[in-house]
């Protein structure tokens, strides 16, 4: 009888801190619902009309727009170009905000300093970014070539060019991104126990091998995380592009969020076809997604 009643209370105690924790959370989740959840499945519906965007009648068109986005030349090159993005964005960004994350930690002094120089571009709009690296690389670049010799080998159409403005893009949006995934890795590195790095270095490790053989692998739990925010952002890139090419020159370096933009607010307005779009590449993202986590979770079990 006594065990069955403190049973009775801890699940009433549960109950309780269960029902404290939603009460908390419920101005958040009604937000989500309604701003991320319900325009989602919406759109799932809106998908499968021929609705413009304006007009308050529309048809229900079934998979039409669907099989429409299988045709789409233009939407499937846009797509090959953003994994392209994504591929060199998740190596590029994780591999200079860890080496940042590192280098900052090993100094004694002045850590605060870096810290907040380079974190300091992920506090701007990167609208506000990409105008700002349009204005160097079409005029203060321009002005160094010109004046001084040593900056010829910067005399490139860096955003005319199709091959130097991919090269742009991915200098911008690392520009933007590794100050918040350097604090990350730079929190992991502080969860490592000092006991370990010291007996790594009676053992006779240099610094390299102390990383590699004790630090790295205690931190990978911030690399799963830094890698699945990287590969989401990547993925639904926009406003860097936007800024700094359009897209262009032609559609060389059009990204799918501006594929689906185009389609959605630009010429003849289509907002079903759109949405077809846009859920499309949401199944893409979440397979990959799903993907990575899986695969990197398991590394860490391993580990």
């Amino acid at each position: 009888m006594k065990s069955s009643s403190a049973q009775l209370a801890r699940n009433s105690k549960t109950r309780k801190q269960n029902l404290s924790l939603l009460l908390f959370t419920l101005p958040a989740l009604i937000v989500y619902a309604l701003f991320k959840l319900y325009p989602a499945f919406s759109g799932i519906y809106y998908a499968m009309t021929d609705w413009n965007g304006v007009d308050k009648t529309y048809s229900f068109i079934g998979l039409q727009n669907f099989i429409r986005v299988l045709r789409d030349t233009y939407f499937w090159q846009s797509i090959l170009f953003t994994f392209k993005y994504v591929f060199v964005m998740v190596i590029v960004a994780n591999i200079v905000s860890l080496t940042l994350a590192v280098a900052i930690e090993t100094r004694r002094r002045a850590r605060g300093v870096f810290r907040t120089v380079f974190y300091l571009p992920n506090m701007i709009s990167m609208v506000i970014g990409g105008y700002m690296w349009m204005f160097i690389f079409t005029k203060v670049l321009y002005y160094l070539v010109d004046n001084f010799n040593g900056f010829s080998f910067l005399d490139h159409m860096w955003i005319g060019d199709p091959q130097y403005s991919f090269v742009a893009i991915i200098i911008v949006a690392t520009w933007g991104a590794v100050g918040y995934l350097m604090i990350i890795y730079m929190a992991a590195l502080q969860g490592v126990p000092e006991s370990m790095k010291e007996a790594a270095v009676l053992d006779g490790a240099n610094a390299w091998q102390r990383f590699w053989k004790v630090e790295f692998p205690m931190i990978r739990h911030a690399l799963t995380i830094c890698v699945f925010w990287t590969l989401n952002a990547a993925f639904q890139v926009f406003d860097v592009i936007y800024t700094l090419t359009g897209g262009g020159p032609g559609r060389a370096t059009q990204s799918a969020a501006i594929n689906i933009y185009e389609e959605a607010f630009r010429g003849n307005i289509q907002f079903g076809y759109a949405t077809a779009k846009s859920t499309v590449l949401f199944l893409i993202v979440l397979v990959i997604t799903a993907i990575q986590l899986s695969v990197m979770k398991r590394r860490e079990e391993e580990l």
